[in-house]
């Protein structure tokens, strides 16, 4: 009974969030600021009803494996092998911020392999084709994702409650700052500031205009977090920068 409730009750939590955020994103970018963000759309092709619909579906069975593989950990025996603790000064308030971005360059990592292997020609259209329907995606297609690949996308949570200490907060902040990232790059609209463009950031990060291209291109740019690993593996659409300029310089001008 307390295995329910909890699959109840976590699952309701992160649909909200889900619906909250990636609906939010919609409101502002694809309603009320639509023409004031015009220059900023990255596809300037229309949003059709009925890919958020499917991408909405799709990502609520996502949301509901992910539970399930989390509740798995949890609420079983495997909970004994875990790394979560209660008591932050166990680890120090440092290591409790310091855990949201090692969790997160270790998801990075995790996904750049696990998002290539999904692209091997022999898998594809079995799995990840499901995802990639999203050609000119909307932020409701951070989940959408064929059964198969919510499960492997879902493994980090488990993954990371194994290898690294982690507090209760740092797991939260991570979830989702996790999907906040991951709606930003399936917005269609690049909103970054002009400063990140000369700031060092800029080749750390990546961004929607960097995720849009993966969608519209269907290769390169695997990363999800961090332009790292597509550097070291040379994975990077060579066209990137230049496309990101060109978005950018019509939002600000030449002198972007």
């Amino acid at each position: 009974m307390k295995y329910i409730e909890d699959f109840f009750d976590l699952t309701s939590t992160g649909l909200l969030y889900y619906f909250f955020l990636a609906g939010l994103y919609y409101w502002i970018c694809y309603i009320i600021f639509r023409k004031a963000l015009y220059n900023a759309k990255i596809q300037q092709k229309e949003i059709r009803k009925e890919d958020v619909i499917r991408e909405i579906f799709h990502s609520v069975i996502s949301s509901l494996m992910m539970t399930v593989l989390i509740l798995l950990v949890t609420h079983t025996s495997l909970n004994q092998y875990t790394r979560v603790y209660r008591n932050i000064h166990e680890y120090s308030v440092y290591w409790l911020v310091a855990s949201i971005f090692v969790g997160l360059f270790i998801h990075d990592t995790y996904f750049y392999w696990m998002h290539s292997f999904l692209h091997h020609k022999k898998i594809f259209k079995y799995v990840h084709l499901v995802h990639h329907q999203s050609t000119n995606p909307s932020p409701f297609a951070a989940y959408s994702f064929h059964i198969a690949e919510a499960v492997a996308e879902g493994m980090i949570v488990p993954i990371l409650l194994f290898i690294i200490p982690l507090h209760s907060i740092s797991i939260y902040i991570f979830i989702v700052s996790a999907l906040v990232i991951n709606i930003y790059g399936h917005l269609g609209y690049e909103i970054a500031p002009r400063w990140l463009r000369t700031s060092f950031l800029f080749n750390i990060i990546n961004t929607s205009v960097y995720h849009n291209m993966h969608h519209h291109k269907f290769k390169g740019n695997y990363g999800l977090y961090f332009r790292f690993w597509d550097k070291v593996m040379k994975t990077e659409n060579p066209d990137y920068v230049k496309t990101y300029d060109r978005i950018q310089e019509k939002r600000f001008g030449e002198d972007n």
